[in-house]
């Protein structure tokens, strides 16, 4: 197994120079997405809220900022032998779209309760899909073995400064189209969205804060600061199967500790709710790990009045059997 080097801070720590670079690697592979704005929720908490939409990138995902940062910079022998990659499935889409771009191959190892929409879309774009246990550690074990036997290179879903930088994008996007926010909310899984966000918003805006939102289920980040270190949890649960690692990144937690102002939790119910109300009143299909964020807000978790807030939407690749549900709650 091969792991591409990265760059960053002599720190260790990811830059805005990397983010910077990392924008110009990826324009024309991924899209600008749009902050939109969402007045019925402005109006309910105080604020003005506007919604940067991942779930209208391509693979549906923020991931393909991060995938597509670290496909661009592989060596040609990195290329020749493939990548490798253990996802709960926006990742592995991302990288299976990147590496299809370069015409390499792609595995992807997903759990077994892997979301079938997210399955297809690997699949879809040219990816070997294997599937491995329920947990993040279950899936890293499984690749890391392959990766190994058949010299691919791993390509971490957030655990690597290029993926960070990649995922920082999204901080610069919201930075250059709405210079006045005060307030961005992004959702943390590994901690790669958030790391790369809060990073990029806090070297371009003075005084903006920058809050990760986790499922109450699965609060890894939360948990590693305030054990100043990350730790494993003994199990998780949460209908967003995209927060659900079970432990963050040493790199994601130093980012993390540097530049968020803080993490909050929310509960399923809020998260289902947020997801029902997108659907409702703006008519974004989002999954359950990309409304976390609106969750939050709903929750009263962070205090928005008079402020500018931004919501990061991380994904749609929202499960159909969700869609019914979802639809009459809107109602």
């Amino acid at each position: 197994m091969t792991l591409a080097s990265g760059g960053g801070t002599p720190g260790g720590l990811v830059s805005i120079t990397d983010v910077e670079a990392a924008a110009d690697r990826i324009e024309g592979v991924v899209v600008r997405t749009p902050l939109l704005p969402f007045p019925e929720l402005s109006e309910g908490v105080g604020g003005d809220v506007r919604l940067k939409c991942e779930n209208l990138q391509r693979t549906g995902s923020f991931k393909a900022r991060g995938a597509a940062n670290f496909v661009a910079q592989l060596t040609p022998d990195e290329r020749e032998r493939g990548v490798i990659t253990y996802s709960s499935g926006n990742h592995g889409q991302a990288l299976a779209l990147a590496a299809r771009s370069m015409g390499l191959r792609a595995v992807v190892v997903m759990p077994t309760t892997a979301p079938p929409v997210k399955v297809k879309g690997a699949r879809r774009l040219g990816a070997e899909v294997i599937f491995e246990g329920t947990t993040s550690a279950h899936r890293y074990e499984r690749a890391r073995s392959m990766a190994d036997a058949e010299g691919l290179t791993m390509a971490p879903p957030f655990e690597h400064p290029y993926v960070i930088a990649g995922q920082g994008t999204v901080g610069r996007e919201i930075a250059q189209d709405w210079p006045d926010v005060q307030l961005v909310l992004a959702p943390i899984g590994g901690g790669g969205l958030v790391s790369g966000t809060a990073l990029a918003l806090k070297a371009m805006i003075s005084g903006v804060r920058v809050v990760g939102v986790e499922a109450a289920g699965a609060p890894t980040m939360r948990a590693a600061l305030d054990a100043g270190k990350p730790v494993d949890l003994p199990s998780v649960d949460t209908i967003a199967d995209g927060l659900k690692p079970v432990r963050v990144g040493d790199l994601t937690f130093q980012h993390a500790e540097k530049y968020l102002d803080d993490v909050v939790v929310v509960d399923d119910d809020r998260i289902r709710e947020a997801a029902a109300l997108l659907l409702g009143r703006r008519r974004l299909v989002v999954e359950f790990s990309g409304a976390a964020p609106v969750g939050a807000l709903l929750a009263g978790a962070v205090e928005t009045e008079g402020l500018n807030v931004a919501a990061v939407l991380s994904g749609g690749n929202l499960d159909a059997s969700h869609m019914t549900d979802l639809a009459g709650s809107a109602l």
